[in-house]
């Protein structure tokens, strides 16, 4: 056994996005581009939010957090990719690959259960519009940020734990852009069995959020339904469209990553690991600032701001 794992003292060889060399010039290329906007755009609506009072307010607080949970998101695996490339090599260490996998899945879970409070801030403010301010007060609304932040860390944490006591003793070939959990348990020479059942209950868990999505628009929908006219159904639309967009990006791209054979690494899967690990960070502040108007003005005044507070 003392043989066997040896895992600890060896590296992992992450074959990137596509394991194409012609292909992994392009995503390089991208990764190049998209990280400084992920970087920038998140930031700035995070400062829009914190210096614009009129955004004082749920909504906002919570779409502050997502902006900052993207941040983390797309840092965990581009720079690394970006630095590999750049030195010509593959290599991760194991307790760097092990990190890479907990931040992802905590990120992973906690983006989740963030856009869940978000879809219930948006059934609260058009079904209970004058118990708005006492159900989403800022007490509720730091638990819900406190709590996505929990849930988050406590489902990655036992996987990281069950996959740093597996031995990797043949192949050490990752076949993704970063170190996730289903490529590495493909890597084992144990038993994975139990690992794979704690995979399903963490799927349990990461479903859960979805759900309460679910709910919470069916709420929306059978609310504004009953009401016949076409202007309140038009603002409820106007109101949740950016959610509902951001919520089908990751959604959609999550699904696409985890319901695909374990033996594919095409060009078709490179994508989808794009769009999940970049795309949808970078697309966040542009969903949410082109059709608000008061994001907008927020943004507008940051600038002017910033401009006005230069020395002549």
């Amino acid at each position: 056994m003392g043989e066997d794992n040896q895992s600890s003292s060896l590296d992992f060889i992450l074959l990137g996005a596509s394991g194409q060399k012609e292909q992994e010039n392009l995503f390089f290329i991208l990764f190049l581009f998209i990280y400084p906007i992920t970087l920038i755009g998140n930031l700035l609506i995070i400062l829009a939010i914190r210096c614009d009072i009129r955004l004082h307010n749920p909504m906002y607080f919570l779409l502050a957090n997502l902006s900052f949970v993207y941040i983390f998101f797309s840092s965990v695996t581009i720079p690394k990719a970006l630095t590999n490339h750049l030195l010509g090599t593959k290599a991760i260490s194991f307790r760097g690959c092990l990190a890479q996998m907990c931040f992802m899945l905590a990120l992973g879970n906690t983006d989740s259960y963030i856009l869940a409070a978000m879809a219930y801030d948006r059934a609260v403010a058009i079904t209970r519009p004058l118990h708005y301010t006492t159900i989403m007060s800022p007490r509720i609304c730091t638990l819900l940020v406190v709590g996505s932040w929990v849930v988050g860390n406590t489902n990655a944490v036992p996987h990281t734990v069950l996959t740093a006591r597996l031995p990797f003793c043949g192949n050490k070939e990752v076949a993704s852009l970063y170190c996730d959990i289903a490529p590495l348990l493909k890597l084992s020479c144990s038993d994975i069995h139990f690992n794979v059942k704690m995979m399903y209950l963490g799927a349990a868990v990461f479903s859960v959020p979805l759900l309460c999505i679910i709910i919470s628009y069916v709420w929306v929908f059978t609310m504004v339904l009953r009401v016949p006219s076409t202007k309140g159904v038009l603002k409820a639309f106007s109101t949740c469209g950016s959610h509902l967009t951001v919520v089908s990006l990751y959604y959609g791209t999550v699904m696409g990553m985890y319901f695909r054979p374990l033996t594919s690494h095409s060009l078709k899967d490179a994508v989808i690991t794009v769009m999940y690990t970049a795309v949808t960070p970078m697309l966040n502040p542009f969903i949410y600032s082109l059709r608000n108007r008061d994001m907008k003005a927020a943004l507008g005044k940051l600038f002017s701001k910033r401009i006005s507070s230069r020395p002549l």
